[in-house]
């Protein structure tokens, strides 16, 4: 075992606890522009969802995996590359694909999809992906990690807040037009003003340990990026298409898998520095793509 594995970043019950509400509130402010009519959208756009959904909660997983494998990083931070794979699409992922020129309905439901899917297939791919790799499996034996322990969690962090807040849209719709943005944003900034204190009070955790997970979450965010995007060219999406599907599965809410990492392994230093770094590098990973992207207007390819 090495020494990262051992590290646990000091995070009380009472701060887990204001963590844990505010992520339910992020996940209401989200769901407040979230519409049944997303979700009968794969009705429309069958082959691009279920593209999309594919990259974001089976190959990007695998690719977590094989990292692991081939590299041979500590087992933790093996265990948070798998985690953070395992998470659904991140906050920013619709407006990082309208800005790049992609198709931002297809990004809209994705994220919808991939938010309601988390609650089987994030339990599932952490399990399963985990049990896959002896380092890792130890980790997960040593936690005596149940999948459905995991599952109500989720419920409760995600499905509840995210049902709530598609009840407000659809029962008081201009409730949840005037609310949805300064919602989203608020929330988002507590949430951030949040972490930045959980970094601050194990920063020097963070600053002897963060090297080590740098080049292998850059490795999965451009693998996950170009998995999105080649899955979508070879099964003949549009450009537009491609776009969303790269970014839907490249950028992940590394906030929730951090929030699972205190919640079940105690603050495991290699898992929650990979979602610490995960949160800080697709900030910057994304914007970068979207503006390249920007700067070229997408050809038209037959579907």
């Amino acid at each position: 075992m090495s020494e990262i594995d051992l590290v646990r970043l000091n995070f009380s019950p009472q701060s887990l606890a204001v963590l844990n509400g505010i992520l339910a509130l992020v996940l209401f402010g989200v769901a407040l522009d979230m519409k049944v009519s997303d979700f009968k959208a794969v009705a429309a756009a069958p082959r691009a969802t279920l593209i999309g959904m594919a990259g974001q909660f089976l190959l990007l997983p695998a690719v977590a995996w094989a990292i692991g494998m081939v590299l041979e990083p500590a087992p933790s931070i093996a265990l948070g590359l798998i985690l953070v794979g395992a998470c659904p699409g991140g906050n920013i992922s619709n407006f990082l694909t309208h800005f790049a020129r992609g198709n931002t309905a297809l990004s809209i439901t994705m994220t919808s999809i991939s938010t309601v899917a988390s609650l089987v297939f994030t339990p599932f791919n952490l399990a399963f992906w985990g049990s896959l790799n002896p380092d890792t499996a130890r980790i997960l034996n040593a936690v005596a990690l149940n999948p459905l322990d995991v599952l109500v969690t989720i419920i409760f962090l995600l499905g509840i807040p995210a049902a709530l807040g598609m009840g407000v849209a659809h029962w008081f719709p201009k409730v949840a037009a005037r609310a949805h943005r300064p919602a989203k944003i608020l929330s988002l900034l507590f949430f951030g003003v949040f972490i930045v204190g959980a970094l601050a009070g194990n920063w020097t955790y963070f600053i002897d340990y963060v090297g080590r997970v740098v080049l292998v979450v850059f490795l999965m965010n451009a693998l996950g990026l170009l998995v999105g995007y080649w899955s979508g060219r070879l099964a003949g999406l549009s450009e537009p298409d491609c776009r969303a599907t790269s970014i839907e599965v490249g950028i992940q809410n590394s906030g929730f898998g951090l929030i699972l990492v205190f919640n079940f392994f105690g603050g495991m230093g290699g898992m929650a520095i990979v979602a610490a770094w995960w949160g800080i590098w697709h900030i910057l990973s994304g914007p970068a793509l979207a503006s390249w992207w920007r700067r070229r207007p997408p050809p038209v390819f037959a579907t």
